[in-house]
């Protein structure tokens, strides 16, 4: 069994690279360089994935929350949501390789969290950096919609937080230091959810996790 899952792992890693290969610009942002894949392509992959990661990992690991909260964030079809299911997939093989499941299934049996920046500090805690950043970046762009809707700021659904963060300012809401800062918190969210682990540290996440604590209770209470 355990080279029957390793040798999944190694299977959809190749199929990923059919699905990569998809990509297209996607003619429903034509004035920005947003990118989908396949749509068919990226369901029938993501099924697959899902499939093991239940399988593998438990259907209540943070692995499965992850790649679930992925796949909710945007349209059928998009290239940010495949890039970001690799990653998932990609540290549930290592987590697998490393003898870290156990764990990581003990970890997150049902435990229920009171809100997603508490889940996100749980998730660091445990080591979970990369979750823990994606998690903390996802309630950081819903507040910053939230500002532009509370100040009737208009916005498309597929605008960038860049793009909204630069009309909050330019609105007077807040300066361009916090703009700045706006800036680097999604960084942080953007090499999580890439898998770049070398371009952030633990320490940068648990320093998100508040940042972005402070930012809602400023802007939205």
């Amino acid at each position: 069994m355990v080279n029957r899952y390793r040798d999944r792992f190694v299977t959809l890693i190749e199929e990923a690279e059919s699905v990569e290969d998809s990509k297209f610009l996607s003619p429903w942002f034509r004035h920005s360089e947003v990118y989908d894949v396949k749509s068919e392509l990226l369901k029938g992959w993501s099924v697959k994935v899902e499939q093991l990661l239940s399988s593998c990992c438990g259907a209540d690991s943070i692995h499965v929350a992850s790649f679930r909260q992925s796949m909710g964030t945007a349209h059928s079809g998009s290239f940010d949501n495949f890039k970001s299911v690799r990653a998932i997939l990609l540290a549930a093989q290592d987590d697998f390789n490393s003898g870290m499941l156990t764990s990581a299934k003990t970890l997150v049996q049902a435990e229920v969290f009171d809100s997603e920046l508490e889940q996100a500090t749980e998730l660091q805690r445990a080591g979970y950096n990369a979750a823990a950043a994606v998690i903390a970046g996802t309630v950081l762009e819903t507040t910053i919609r939230k500002i532009c809707d509370n100040h009737q700021i208009a916005q498309g659904k597929q605008d960038k937080l860049d793009k909204l963060n630069a009309d909050l300012v330019k609105a007077g809401i807040y300066n361009s230091l916090v703009q700045k800062r706006v800036t680097a918190l999604a960084a942080v969210r953007n090499s999580a959810a890439h898998g770049k682990v070398d371009e952030y540290r633990a320490e940068d996440v648990t320093s998100m996790i508040d940042e972005v604590a402070r930012f809602v209770e400023q802007h939205l209470s």
